[in-house]
C-alpha cells in the first residue's frame, strides 16, 4: 500500500481539510456518532473515491465536504478559509464558489432542455444571458453533449442525463467536484463513460471526489479512502 508523502503534502495546494471532525446526531443516550474524529486533506489534482458499506459515514462525510452541514466537533477549511462557524449565507457563498455537485438521481429540471439545465447553475452570477448560454454550451460540449443541447431530460438516456448533471456542476469551474454515487443509476457501459469523464476532470487546480459503495468504482480512482463505523480505516494511493 502506498501512502501520501510529506513532500506531496508540502508542494501540492490543499483545497480542503477536515481536522478531527465528528458529527453527532441526537443527545444523551440517543446520541449517534455518524463520524468520529476524522481528519482528511483533499489536494489539487486528487482523484479520490470514498468507499464503505451503508452506515459507514459516507453520506455524513459528503454533507460536510460539500459544506451542506457543519461538524459537532473539529474544523473544516476550504481554500484556506475556516468554514465551520460561518453563517449559512457565508457557507453558501463558499460552496457556490468552490464546490460542484453531481448526484446519483441527476436532479434535472424536466421542462428545461439540457442547455437550460446547465445554465441554472449560473443564474445568480453577474453574467449577461448571452455569456451564460455560451458558458453552458461549452460545458455541455466538454462532456460530449453539444449536439443534444436542445433536448429535454425525458429525451435523453440515463447516461446522457448524468452527463448533463456533470456539465451543470462543471460550468461554475469549481475547485472541488463532489460526485455522490454518480454511476449508481447507470448500466455498465454508461458508468464506464462517466468514470472516464470524471477521471479526465482532475487537474493541477481541481480535485474530484467520488462517494460510492461500489468497490470496482472506488478502485478506478487514484486514491481510495475506506470508511467503517464513522471513521477512516485506510487512505491508499492506488496510482500516481
Amino acid at each position: 500500500m502506498n501512502t501520501l508523502s510529506s513532500a506531496q503534502e508540502i508542494t501540492v495546494p490543499t483545497l480542503m481539510e477536515l481536522s478531527h471532525v465528528s458529527r453527532v446526531y441526537g443527545t444523551g443516550e440517543a446520541a449517534v456518532w455518524a463520524l468520529r474524529d476524522v481528519s482528511l486533506v483533499i489536494r489539487a489534482g486528487d482523484f479520490v473515491s470514498i468507499v464503505g458499506p451503508s452506515g459507514s459515514g459516507k453520506s455524513t462525510m459528503l454533507g460536510l465536504l460539500g459544506c451542506l452541514d457543519v461538524p459537532t466537533e473539529g474544523t473544516i477549511t476550504v481554500g484556506g478559509e475556516e468554514v465551520t462557524r460561518l453563517a449559512d449565507a457565508a457557507r453558501t457563498r463558499v460552496r457556490g464558489k468552490s464546490i460542484g455537485f453531481v448526484f446519483q438521481q441527476f436532479h434535472l429540471i424536466p421542462h428545461l432542455d439540457a442547455l437550460g439545465n446547465v445554465e441554472t447553475a449560473l443564474l445568480y452570477r453577474s453574467l449577461k444571458p448571452a455569456e451564460r448560454r455560451e458558458r453552458a454550451m461549452a460545458s455541455l460540449e466538454r462532456v460530449g453533449l453539444g449536439p443534444r443541447a436542445d433536448h429535454r431530460p425525458v429525451q435523453l438516456s440515463g447516461g446522457e442525463q448524468q452527463r448533463v448533471a456533470l456539465a451543470r456542476a462543471l460550468v461554475t469551474e469549481p475547485k472541488i467536484l463532489l460526485a455522490d454515487e454518480p454511476t449508481g443509476a447507470l448500466d455498465t457501459k454508461n458508468a464506464a463513460n462517466v468514470m472516464e469523464i470524471l477521471a479526465g476532470l482532475q487537474s493541477t487546480e481541481r480535485a474530484v471526489v467520488i462517494v460510492t459503495h461500489d468497490a470496482s468504482i472506488a478502485n478506478s480512482a487514484a486514491r481510495k479512502i475506506s470508511m467503517l463505523d464513522g471513521g477512516i480505516v485506510s487512505d491508499e494511493v492506488l496510482r500516481s
